[in-house]
């Protein structure tokens, strides 16, 4: 059984005082356990960077504590830290060759030369540069760079990986490309890994759980599949993926997590938060984009209106109107499916198990 190998216990991090007080991190508690990579996903200002930042000792928590591996490290120095920090910039010595950045960090450790050159050439292979290995960063692509940056930081063999959204710099194929690599490697040597993002689909793919942040707090932390269909409330939602929110009231608790709700004048019985509901209650429907069907005119379901219709390709994205309410379809594979233009009347369905209800809330909040 896995063990938690990085404990947050209360992390609070308060920058100024007074009038000028930011509290960027708000009491957040989080167990990562051995070999997992968890992610801390949130927009910008949630305070994911500055958890990161307090995990590799660069910010010093203003309460609470951190243990690694049982250890607790608050006052214990960023360099004499079990972690290494793949960052944003990589921060390549521009005069060393690509071997010699990522020996720099064992160099200045004392290592014996001996085991710097085993260490650096089994790290350069399980990252494919056994080949660039006298190049000048200058002569590598943004892809190699990363590559070199995120191999410094594994020839440390740290107890903890941290990367602060490496891939931000590079283009979008090559995002893609590299992430699925990090994974893999990542995978490969079952090293404790924590991964800071503000890309959501980055977040999905590389993740073993994810933690949704915003103004300093955790608000959700689950498997990628959790966080999709079940999330916990409506900022969680509407952060991942595209949504749609249906405003409905509850015709029966069901109990056992589900709830009978009235969307657009039909009872669907759909499953619920973890919330208590009673008959009456206001609540919100979780509708993404691909829990939605489109048919014909007369056919089962609730009349709507296409207010506009974009072909992908690969799907069908339409804008539909039902009783005064917008509402974004993706339909998959539209060469199977019979296509409609804007003004078309059209009827719709939900896909009862892909909906999701939770407590209401104001769009504002």
């Amino acid at each position: 059984m896995k063990q938690d190998f990085v404990r947050l216990s209360g992390i609070t991090k308060v920058f100024g005082s007074g009038e000028d007080e930011v509290v960027a991190v708000d009491s957040v508690d989080l167990e990562v356990q051995e070999g997992e990579l968890v992610t801390l996903l949130g927009p910008s200002g949630c305070g994911k960077t500055t958890t990161l930042r307090m995990i590799a000792g660069f910010e010093y928590p203003s309460a609470g504590d951190i243990y690694v591996d049982g250890e607790r490290i608050n006052n214990v120095p960023p360099n004499r830290r079990p972690t290494t920090m793949v960052f944003q910039n990589y921060a390549l010595f521009p005069h060393l060759s690509v071997s010699n950045n990522i020996a720099y960090g064992l160099r200045i450790n004392d290592i014996p030369r001996s085991e710097i050159r085993s260490r650096t050439e089994e790290v350069m292979r399980l990252v494919g540069l056994q080949k660039l290995g006298d190049r000048p960063p200058a002569l590598l692509s943004g892809g190699q760079q990363q590559r070199v940056s995120l191999a410094r930081s594994l020839v440390m063999e740290p107890k903890v990986l941290l990367l602060d959204e490496p891939l931000s710099n590079l283009d979008a194929k090559l995002r893609i490309a590299t992430r699925l690599e990090i994974r893999r490697l990542q995978q490969r040597l079952g090293i404790t890994s924590i991964y800071v993002t503000h890309d959501q689909e980055e977040a999905m793919v590389l993740s073993d759980r994810v933690v949704i942040m915003n103004a300093g707090r955790i608000q959700q932390i689950g498997s990628p599949a959790e966080i999709y269909s079940r999330p916990a409330n409506r900022f969680v939602a509407g952060f991942i993926g595209r949504v749609n929110f249906v405003e409905s009231t509850v015709r029966a608790a069901v109990g056992g997590g589900s709830v009978t709700v009235d969307l657009f004048g039909t009872a669907h019985a759909l499953r619920s938060a973890e919330a208590e509901f009673h008959e009456g209650d206001q609540v919100l429907v979780v509708v993404r984009p691909e829990s939605i069907t489109v048919g014909q005119k007369g056919n089962p379901g609730v009349p709507a209106v296409v207010k506009e219709a974009i072909y992908l390709g690969s799907q069908m994205n339409y804008r539909i109107e039902i009783a005064g309410q917008e509402l974004s379809v993706d339909v998959p594979d539209p060469q199977l499916h019979e296509r409609y233009l804007a003004g078309d009347e059209v009827s719709v369905d939900f896909k009862e198990q892909s909906l999701h209800v939770l407590p209401f809330e104001d769009a504002a909040v």
